[in-house]
């Protein structure tokens, strides 16, 4: 088994948050919240992949 593919999945998300945490800084409330939640399905995605 592969764990490139969820490794990167989950690495993804991370960025994804740190975007929607700057994001949040500058007031940008939905796009916050929108980034924040693709970020979550990438992660419990990769989550999915590794143990589903």
């Amino acid at each position: 088994m592969t764990y490139a593919g969820p490794i990167l999945l989950m690495a993804l998300a991370g960025i994804l948050l740190g975007g929607s945490l700057s994001l949040r800084k500058s007031e940008k409330y939905a796009a916050a919240i929108i980034v924040a939640a693709v970020a979550l399905t990438a992660f419990g995605f990769g989550l999915y992949l590794i143990y589903g």
